[in-house]
């Protein structure tokens, strides 16, 4: 369980929902993430299930957790996720990867006009993809890795395959998800 429990905060804290830095205590606090779940109005019900229960079992907190997990890889919040991303990634890069002007970036981030759908889309997709990466490299590694060209990337750039409208669906950025997150496997094991 404890592994779902810093999986689920890792995630969290790649959204900006909690401080990513708990993940790696020795126990996160999972009453607080819960919280800030809830707050989010991500995974309510469950989440409140989980909060409100007097001794969970362990197979029911890991089927909660599961549960929690999923809805984050699938719930964009694009106002916690624009300063969580732009902490890492300059204005410049950023921008570049979700194929939006500087000017616009600005009135999304700063709450001026709200996030396009299509857009929150994949600047969750990279906020996960951040967050899978700083488990392995500091901020300028991180910076860095989108734009080295990748042997599992057959010889791309993971920024190349996140060019243009993308899609966090399509075949490419998956790919570029999928090899950040293999970063995080590996340092689990």
């Amino acid at each position: 369980m404890r592994r779902l429990a810093i999986e689920a905060w890792r995630r969290a804290g790649a959204m900006g929902l909690v401080s990513p830095d708990a993940a790696s205590s020795d126990s996160p606090d999972l009453a607080h993430l819960l919280q800030q779940l809830r707050e989010a109005g991500i995974a309510r019900l469950p989440a409140m299930r989980l909060a409100t229960a007097v001794s969970p079992s362990t197979a029911e907190a890991e089927k909660v957790l599961r549960f929690v997990i999923a809805a984050l890889d699938a719930s964009p919040v694009p106002s916690y996720e624009w300063p969580a991303v732009s902490r890492v990634l300059d204005a410049d890069q950023l921008g570049a990867l979700l194929n939006i002007s500087p000017a616009s970036l600005r009135r999304y981030a700063a709450g001026e006009r709200k996030t396009p759908d299509e857009v929150a889309a994949r600047l969750h997709h990279l906020a996960l993809i951040v967050g899978d990466l700083a488990g392995a490299y500091n901020d300028v590694g991180v910076r860095r890795w989108f734009h080295r060209a990748r042997t599992a990337l057959n010889g791309r750039t993971p920024a190349a395959l996140l060019s243009g409208d993308w899609n966090p669906d399509e075949e490419e950025p998956r790919k570029v998800r999928e090899l950040a997150r293999s970063l995080v496997t590996m340092s689990a094991t």
